[in-house]
């Protein structure tokens, strides 16, 4: 199978899938939680299982927090999100609900966060991925030093990396507006899972081309990659599919409490095992082929043939 044949097509469909994303992250934007920014969540249960989101809905409503998100855990049970409140009023929160509902609830959780322990949390997030990152950059680098340019392996499995980040994100911000899911705390635990996912799938590949460049280094590089990716997408593929369908059957059948965790894992699962065949090695027989500066030079050869005086 020509995998590498198909290398335009695919960065075609991946550079338009990654902006996207990108503008997805700002029109609509992500549904962000509490860890990233300041406010305060409630676990209510109530005796009584038949009780609507909008009656808890209004009966929040009506102490002022008309923003209140009310999202239904099933079972009588209720995760809410408000603003930050100030010391005394979850009493009143407590009193309103009883009061329209006529059910005094049941306080399982209530966490708080100030503005500042959220600017934190979104600068250590940062940190976290761009940490990973640079040191699987060294990783690899080292790792291949056998082989010629090996700084361009660890170029490309980044590269794929970003990809598989950006539309995760993309995808967590149409979720969060049709389901509600939230990106917090737990969600950059499963950013940080599908990095290492993404480059030990990489890594494989990149593995068995840094053997088949050794053993035939006279053999066109565009044909080793290509040898290499079918010598190792059984693996792959049967890796992912083992690995989705028990994320899948957790998802199903674990609960809301795992619910925004595992729904990162199974699309760091597919996108990363998409990059990592199609991405990151298209990505490095372009750039080894010279493909790739030709591509992303042309604007500038062709700004500079305007700019020149006729």
């Amino acid at each position: 199978m020509d995998i590498i044949g198909k290398g335009r097509v695919v960065g075609y469909i991946s550079a338009v899938l990654v902006v996207i994303s990108i503008v997805l992250l700002f029109v609509p934007g992500l549904n962000l939680g509490i860890d990233f920014k300041s406010g305060t969540t409630f676990t209510y249960r109530f005796d009584d299982a038949n009780i609507e989101t909008d009656d808890v809905r209004v009966a929040i409503a009506n102490t002022g927090h008309e923003e209140a998100i009310v999202q239904s855990l099933g079972q009588g049970e209720f995760l809410i999100r408000i603003s930050e409140i100030q010391e005394g009023e979850s009493a009143e929160i407590i009193n309103a609900v009883t009061l329209e509902i006529g059910i005094a609830p049941d306080v399982l959780d209530t966490t708080t966060v100030g503005k500042s322990v959220a600017d934190d949390t979104v600068r250590n997030a940062i940190s976290a991925v761009i940490i990973a990152s640079f040191f699987v950059m060294l990783y690899i680098v080292w790792a291949f030093r056998s082989v010629p340019s090996s700084y361009r392996y660890a170029i490309a499995a980044v590269v794929a990396l970003g990809h598989d980040v950006a539309l995760t994100l993309g995808v967590f911000a149409v979720l969060g507006q049709v389901l509600g899911v939230e990106v917090n705390a737990i969600f950059i635990v499963g950013i940080l899972t599908v990095i290492g996912y993404s480059v030990n799938d990489t890594i494989v590949i990149f593995d068995r081309l840094r053997e088949n460049t050794l053993i035939a280094p006279n053999r066109p590089f565009r044909n080793t990659v290509n040898l290499s990716i079918n010598e190792t997408i059984t693996r792959s593929l049967a890796t992912s599919i083992t690995t989705a369908t028990v994320i899948l059957a957790m998802l199903l059948f674990g609960g809301p409490t795992l619910r925004d965790f595992l729904i990162v894992l199974l699309t760091g699962v597919i996108v990363g095992s998409y990059s990592s065949i199609f991405v990151a090695s298209n990505l490095l027989v372009a750039w080894n082929s010279g493909t790739l500066g030709r591509v992303f030079g042309a604007p500038f050869r062709r700004f500079r043939r305007q700019a020149e005086p006729a």
